[in-house]
């Protein structure tokens, strides 16, 4: 009998890497799938080619997602989320001249992984500039609709500044931001592993913060499908989410990081050395900063507590996200809850047994 075929949309960022081992490790052909991955560069071109039918299902950005069901952009696409593909992997980089500019402006003894201190620090850097009547700081995120976004937000908004005012916020696809940030179009920019470190590794960045400084548990990219795919083939559906979290559980096995890396590594896949995209998956990140690295165990996280489970109030932090920033209506956060679709994950895979964390998140403004 002849696999059933699926295809699937992704962008090079080690948080692709579930369907990716799904695909590669063989965990959809012991499903009946074939699974053929797609690489991409922008998130839009992700968003249209799933809508549009051009792919079956895709690593796409969770408030992308929500976005895109809402017709918040220029596609209005009913879309379901069956499965998380992990929470975390982001970081904040800054120009090597920006972040020497924030560090002689920190207060003595500040910790620079307290993103109070870091926010406290660059905000007197952007004042020192208007003062001078400078350019204000250019920080490159990935998508209006993206936690990148969010998360950059967050981090300006606690520090006293106006994020659409104060500081010059771009698009810029997460392939490019390396080249963004060596050609000067942006100073600095947050976006998903293994980007951050290419960066470091070039010599152009220093990685400010990790992710998870900001947002302990940070919803990032969900599996998305039609509504109409999945009306029209909810059998196949299961075992894509079933060969998925098999893909998740393996990836956070340290046994197999190794292969992972390796498998990641390759030119129609990340195209990025593997012991860079190795760093990622171990939580330990050379920062190219006074400190040699930052290490943290959940710096990415694919299933160790059942990260792979939809989460409702994930999708209705994203929307709060989009209403605090005029993006969207305040009355439409059950739509955007709807697009989290527990119910068939729960039927793929069953109910976990834990109980879940009472705070879903982790702010660090909180």
């Amino acid at each position: 009998m002849s696999a059933d075929r699926i295809r699937i949309g992704f962008i090079p960022l080690v948080d692709a890497a579930i369907p990716i081992m799904a695909a590669d490790v063989g965990f959809a052909a012991e499903e009946g799938l074939e699974i053929e991955l797609a690489r991409e560069i922008s998130w839009a071109n992700i968003r249209d080619r799933l809508a549009f039918g051009h792919f079956d299902a895709a690593h796409l950005l969770a408030p992308l997602a929500i976005s895109t069901t809402l017709g918040l952009g220029s596609i209005k696409a009913p879309l379901a989320a069956p499965m998380a593909l992990g929470l975390n992997g982001n970081a904040i980089t800054l120009s090597p001249h920006l972040y020497d500019q924030l560090v002689s402006r920190l207060a003595p003894g500040a910790d620079l992984a307290d993103p109070r201190a870091t926010g406290a620090a660059f905000a007197a850097v952007v004042r020192a500039r208007r003062a001078c009547g400078d350019e204000p700081p250019t920080l490159g995120m990935t998508f209006p609709f993206s936690t990148h976004n969010y998360q950059l937000r967050l981090w300006l908004d606690a520090a006293g500044l106006k994020p659409d005012e104060d500081v010059r916020l771009a698009v810029v696809p997460p392939p490019y931001m390396v080249d963004a940030l060596a050609n000067g179009h942006v100073e600095g920019f947050c976006v998903g592993s293994p980007w951050n470190s290419v960066a470091v590794e070039l010599g152009i960045g220093r990685i400010l913060h990790l992710g998870v400084d900001l947002v302990r548990r940070c919803p990032e990219k969900v599996l998305a499908v039609r509504t109409s795919w999945l009306d029209e083939r909810p059998e196949i559906a299961e075992r894509l989410v079933r060969a998925c979290v098999r893909a998740a559980r393996w990836l956070q096995d340290p046994a197999n990081r190794e292969e992972a890396a390796e498998r990641l590594a390759v030119s129609n896949r990340l195209d990025v050395p593997a012991p860079i995209i190795r760093r990622t998956l171990d939580g330990r990140l050379p920062v190219g900063g006074p400190e040699p690295e930052r290490v943290s165990d959940s710096y990415i996280l694919f299933d160790r507590e059942s990260e792979t489970r939809p989460d409702p109030r994930h999708a209705r932090w994203l929307h709060a996200q989009m209403t605090r920033w005029g993006q969207a209506p305040d009355d439409s956060g059950d739509a955007a809850a709807a697009v989290y679709r527990r119910d068939l994950y729960d039927a793929a895979v069953g109910a976990p047994t834990r109980a879940e964390a009472e705070d879903p998140l982790g702010l660090f403004t909180a």
